[in-house]
């Protein structure tokens, strides 16, 4: 079990503003508010990382988690959260939408817009959190979707899925696969958010290349470490032509060249400020993510985060400890407790 933060071993008399505090650690920032401040609160929160996607269950005390228009200008989250309730009653508004949340049910939260979250008594969720970049739905489309999200066949699988992945998040957290469960989980929430309709529309219809834009990024995902990966092996892939794939990009305003890039960077930064990969070299690293020449690698690593890879390499080993912070380091792609 990934526990990173417990109120087992702190004083009772302490346990409110440990918890307030953790919370702003593992959470987009928000406001605070104990059920009973003077009581014997108390919390577990629990976080297992799947290449960009994670879990994050917590377990506590009465608690109501405020979200405030100005948290969310200064502090926007790269996160979607996906959450379902475990122990428990709860309620949450957000946007106009008010829910009474029950043990086993679904929900989601823009982790950037303000929203109020509370719960009575002891109370238990876990939540999935995946990047909103990679879900290629505009912002308005995801909001609009999270009053309708029973309307979803994938309703039930993704509740499923989520509480399935907690269950064996240890093992699978731990294995060598951990990335590709990751981006399974992203392509369930991309299937769950195309088919939630709203109330007015009973076909459900989804345009198609809204669907093919899903399916392209999903396909780059899943094959960023291949350096033959490009516009001619995608269009292959998905049975479409060249031509019609930069259609459908260009109509999404989308560059497929320097997201693949992009996507590309975002790996190597990662795993060369993995701990466990310090016995691997950069060049390795960057080959293993499809960079072939070393110096355009580093040219673009540099202009993209103004940094060298050899820097960010010695820059996160100096920072790195052992503190909680650290555990939940604040570049890592985080959203909110739920």
């Amino acid at each position: 079990m990934a526990v990173v933060f417990d109120t087992g071993a702190v004083a009772t008399s302490e346990r409110a503003d440990a918890i307030t505090a953790a919370m702003q650690e593992a959470s987009a920032p928000c406001n605070v508010v104990h059920e009973n401040p003077d009581g014997p609160a108390h919390a577990q929160f629990d976080v297992w990382e799947f290449g960009d996607a994670n879990i994050f269950r917590a377990d506590m005390s009465g608690i109501q988690l405020i979200r405030t228009p100005k948290q969310v200008r200064t502090s926007p989250s790269p996160m979607l959260a996906i959450a379902v309730h475990r122990k428990g009653a709860a309620r949450y508004e957000q946007g106009g939408l008010q829910r009474e949340l029950a043990v086993g049910d679904l929900h989601l939260m823009d982790l950037n817009a303000p929203y109020d979250f509370r719960w009575d008594g002891d109370g238990g969720s876990t939540c999935l959190h995946v990047p909103l970049d990679h879900l290629d739905h505009p912002v308005e489309r995801i909001r609009k979707a999270a009053a309708h999200l029973h309307r979803s066949p994938y309703y039930r699988l993704v509740a499923g899925h989520i509480t399935e992945m907690t269950r064996q998040a240890d093992a699978l957290s731990a294995h060598p696969t951990a990335r590709l469960t990751g981006s399974a989980s992203i392509d369930l929430i991309r299937g769950l958010l195309l088919t939630t309709t709203e109330p007015d529309h009973h076909d459900g219809a989804v345009l198609p290349a809204e669907i093919m834009l899903a399916e392209i990024r999903s396909y780059v995902h899943r094959n960023l470490a291949d350096p033959e990966l490009d516009a001619a092996r995608i269009a292959v892939a998905l049975n479409i032509s060249v031509r019609h794939l930069y259609k459908i990009c260009a109509a999404a305003d989308y560059s497929l060249a320097q997201w693949i890039i992009g996507q590309r960077l975002d790996r190597i930064r990662d795993d060369l400020a993995n701990p466990q990969l310090r016995h691997c070299s950069i060049a390795m690293i960057a080959l293993r993510w499809g960079f072939r020449d070393a110096s355009h690698f580093t040219r673009r690593f540099r202009v993209t985060y103004g940094i060298t890879p050899r820097e960010w390499r010695r820059t996160t080993a100096e920072d790195r400890g052992p503190m909680f912070s650290a555990t939940l380091r604040s570049d890592r792609r985080s959203g909110s407790v739920r």
